[in-house]
């Protein structure tokens, strides 16, 4: 399995996709600090990290000169979110001692609800324990299957189906014993898996995950499909320039900010719509550079901030729902994302801050923008922008299938986005 393959079927949730990276900043000799921290001693040079809310990492390089070269990605996909006591028991579809369970549960952002059906699905997420300890888990046994009614009782379903988030989207857990009438099933699931008493456990941020793995598609194999592409096949670009290039000396303070719940409009105090980064900035300006205020809002003014989210490639199947002159193709090279109303914060001259930068690096440029009757959503670099003032492009790899539970992407624009990041954080 290649380490980016290996590094996103271990990221299987916001929480996870966190431990999978500090552990790699770990083996490259970061330090983890801590926000609640008096003080930190940082001086040119020191590397380490930040972790909030256990959904949301901060990693850097401190640079010889009071400036940041940023990158930002997100580490929320979209999908499905366990409710509290979601145990549901169905009556008249079993016999004997046993009861139906299904699992309640919630959409998180915009998710692609079909493409759930018909998988095997584990459990992964946050668990809260008496002590207040937290453990992050994955159950990667296929417990779960969101089952799809036969086309035999609807035989318009290929017609377009209406879907009930309620009804339709509710996970099958299995058969449960009707004198536990299937109430506190997940959390002796959960128990069973951290080897504690099920009355230890307080509570629970889990979320449904399909299990299949990575694997390479396309003619050439060089496309990759899998979930959670967007937004942590951006994570991984930020990632690797960062370890890859450690060594090696940079004026600038060296940034990777991955932000959670941008799926859901990133007003969190992990998002990218809190001050969580100002605040890092701040102190690292603070700590390594002995930076006044005033110091500090000129060293933003000197910065420059890269917004990495994923983008639409052009669909061989709906090439009419795509600009008819800004078509991005898988492999490509990374593609810059404009909005003339300001759904992202590329202008003329961060573009061309970016493309000289993959000029540079030897690396292929596209661009993208919406349709013209097509409104298209939004991501990190305008929030962002909205508490922290600095100059910066959006830009992502393209995609097909953009939230669903499996999408798809080239692994030549990966290698060729890492290798732009690359150059950006060392020059």
């Amino acid at each position: 399995m290649t380490p980016f393959f290996d590094f996103m079927s271990r990221s299987v949730s916001n929480f996870t996709a966190v431990r999978a990276t500090a552990k790699l900043l770990d083996a490259a000799g970061f330090t983890r600090l801590y926000e609640s921290s008096d003080a930190w001693n940082l001086a040119p040079g020191s590397r380490a990290y930040v972790i909030k809310n256990d959904s949301a990492i901060f990693a850097f390089i401190v640079g010889s000169e009071r400036k940041f070269s940023i990158i930002a990605a997100h580490t929320d996909s979209p999908g499905f979110r366990l409710k509290p006591n979601p145990e549901i028991a169905v009556g008249g579809c079993s016999g004997g001692d046993d009861l139906m369970v299904k699992l309640n549960t919630e959409v998180y952002g915009g998710a692609i609800w079909a493409s759930w059906f018909d998988r095997p699905l584990g459990l992964t997420g946050r668990i809260v324990l008496s002590d207040l300890s937290v453990r992050i888990v994955s159950l990667s046994e296929p417990r779960l299957i969101i089952p799809r009614l036969a086309i035999h009782f609807n035989r318009q379903v290929n017609q377009g189906q209406p879907l009930s988030a309620q009804k339709d989207m509710l996970p099958v857990l299995g058969y449960v014993s009707k004198t536990l009438g299937g109430a506190g099933a997940i959390r002796r699931l959960l128990a069973d898996h951290l080897g504690v008493d099920e009355k230890e456990i307080v509570d629970f941020d889990v979320t449904l995950y399909d299990l299949q793995e990575p694997m390479t598609v396309g003619a050439d194999g060089s496309w990759v499909n899998c979930g959670r592409l967007d937004d942590l096949a951006m994570a991984w670009c930020g990632l690797r320039a960062l370890i890859d290039d450690a060594d090696t000396p940079a004026a600038a303070t060296r940034v990777l900010a991955l932000f959670d719940n941008e799926e859901t409009g990133s007003a969190t105090r992990q998002g990218a719509h809190s001050p969580v980064l100002r605040n890092i900035l701040r102190r690292i300006s603070i700590s390594a550079h002995s930076a006044s205020e005033e110091q500090f809002l000129a060293a933003l003014g000197r910065s420059f901030f890269i917004s990495a989210d994923c983008a639409h490639g052009a669909h061989p199947n709906y090439l009419e729902k795509m600009d008819p002159v800004n078509l991005p193709r898988l492999g490509g090279g990374p593609v810059i994302k404009v909005n003339a109303n300001c759904k992202y914060m590329t202008d003329a001259l961060s573009a061309a801050r970016y493309k000289l930068i993959c000029a540079e690096a030897g690396v292929p440029v596209q661009e993208f923008v919406n349709h013209s009757d097509s409104p298209g959503g939004s991501t990190l670099g305008n929030i962002l922008t909205s508490t922290l003032d600095i100059d910066g492009v959006d830009m992502g790899i393209a995609l097909w299938a953009m939230h669903s539970a499996r999408e798809t992407a080239s692994l030549t624009d990966i290698e060729l986005t890492i290798k732009s990041f690359r150059h950006f954080l060392t020059h």
